[in-house]
């Protein structure tokens, strides 16, 4: 395995930063503003829509976490009266105090038990919080699926020692269901079909080599990446047609809920 777990790369992930910025905004807009909110953001990566949320909000105060050191050092350049960052890991994330509105995009899929995750989240909610999160649910993708077919062959398999990739993320109508169970007053879920139109099919290598494949670089020793990604580019590219533009639908879960 490589010896820097953090293989997060900004510059990555930034590639197609127009179509990763949408989702948030449309969770956004599902928060209900109030004066003096207090705010977390989970895995707030570079900091950039944390600064945009905490100005939209007006709020009080915004704290936005992450495990990345390499993204919070993007971060600092947009910290200012009342908005700070903080390395910390959604997994154990805990806090004495209370929160106006626990708001994640784009991270709580790299989490295991959600189930698990919201009950200790509803938990650091205040009188009348809100919950919004956004998770990318495109598991059953053939982007996903192909990685699953190289990392069971050989010599993948060996060296992520029977490590699959698992499904974290639940259906709508789970996290209904858990929300409810939580007590939450009012809710929102919604599965939501983002079109995207890429250069080419290549450009969906780019767009999972920010997130997906991420999973599978930091367990494979670093002489075996670049070989399990030309096998993962031949994998996919059998199902993929080769035309330009490229279009590729991405399916994401938005969840929103009231105390």
């Amino acid at each position: 395995m490589t010896n820097d777990a953090d293989l997060w790369d900004p510059a990555q992930y930034e590639k197609f930063r127009l179509e990763r910025t949408q989702p948030f905004c449309d969770l956004l807009a599902l928060v209900r503003p109030r004066p003096q909110l207090r705010i977390v953001d989970l895995g707030c990566g570079t900091g950039e829509l944390t600064l945009q949320m905490h100005k939209q909000l007006e709020a009080h105060e915004t704290v936005g976490i992450d495990n990345s050191l390499k993204m919070l050092e993007r971060s600092r350049g947009f910290q200012s009266a009342g908005l700070r960052f903080e390395p910390a890991d959604i997994a154990t994330f805990a806090s004495d105090e209370t929160f106006d509105l626990i708001f994640s995009n784009a991270a709580v899929q790299w989490v295991d038990d959600h189930a698990g995750v919201l009950t200790r989240l509803a938990t650091m909610l205040s009188e009348h919080g809100q919950l919004a999160i956004q998770m990318p649910a495109n598991d059953d993708h053939v982007t996903h699926e192909a990685a699953r077919v190289i990392a069971r062959h050989a010599p993948f398999q060996t060296a992520l020692n029977g490590w699959q990739r698992s499904t974290r993320v639940l259906s709508p109508d789970g996290y209904s269901s858990i929300l409810h169970r939580l007590g939450f007053s009012q809710q929102h879920v919604r599965l939501q079909v983002y079109p995207h139109v890429l250069a080419d099919r290549e450009a969906v290598i780019d767009w999972v080599r920010g997130t997906l494949l991420t999973d599978y670089q930091k367990r494979l020793p670093s002489e075996l990446w670049p070989q399990f990604l030309e096998a993962y580019r031949i994998e996919l590219f059998e199902s993929l047609p080769d035309v330009r533009p490229f279009f590729y639908p991405f399916k994401r879960i938005l969840l929103w809920a009231m105390k």
